[in-house]
């Protein structure tokens, strides 16, 4: 399965959050909602989530393997810095 297109749809300068990308895969699944957030030790990539009944937020999609999640984290923050250097 390859990562065939991935959309930075908004780009925020409040809070936290800095974008929502949506990813796509094999020209046939798309994933929307995954944002990119400024955490204490730099970006990174939080996968679409759901609040609980128990208050915790749990993904509801997410990448099995620590490989493909580090590959999608790599290709989702090199699109959300190539849309930031071409909204200015």
């Amino acid at each position: 399965m390859k990562i065939t297109d991935v959309r930075v749809r908004k780009i925020a300068r409040e809070g936290k959050m800095r974008a929502i990308v949506s990813v796509t895969f094999d020209d046939e699944f798309v994933v929307h909602d995954i944002k990119v957030i400024e955490g204490d030790k730099g970006l990174f990539m939080a996968m679409p989530s759901k609040k609980a009944t128990d208050g915790e937020y749990r993904d509801i999609a997410h990448p099995i393997s620590q490989e493909m999640r580090e590959t999608m984290q790599g290709i989702v923050l090199e699109a959300y810095e190539k849309a930031l250097q071409e909204a200015e």
